[in-house]
């Protein structure tokens, strides 16, 4: 099947450069804007406060991180808008989070 990734097995993993070292990337989708990707946190991953110029959601599938004092555990989902400051970010016990980012077209 064309586009076929096992968002669980070991393969296509690759060091997510923009993040804290330790944190893995496996990208899903990167076309014309649009972008998805999982991103595995190590234990005790810190990210400062920043923002984007495009939507971003995030959706939870193993593990837990904080956010802005709050706890979002498996199965949560948070959408940060355009512009919309996040952060900052801490994950004890590490997390896989699925990133999607959208533009906004008019």
């Amino acid at each position: 099947m064309k586009n076929l990734i096992n968002l669980f097995d070991e393969q296509g993993w690759e060091a997510a450069t923009d993040y804290p070292e330790g944190t893995l990337m496996k990208t899903l989708r990167d076309s014309d804007g649009a972008r998805s990707i999982l991103l595995k946190l190590a234990k005790g991953f810190k990210l400062g406060p920043h923002s984007h110029v495009i939507t971003e959601q995030h959706l939870i599938l193993e593990g837990s991180y904080t956010n802005d004092g709050i706890t979002y555990t498996a199965g949560s989902y948070k959408l940060y808008n355009a512009h919309e400051e996040h952060g900052p970010f801490e994950s004890e016990e590490g997390a896989l989070v699925l990133v999607v980012w959208d533009p906004f077209k008019v």
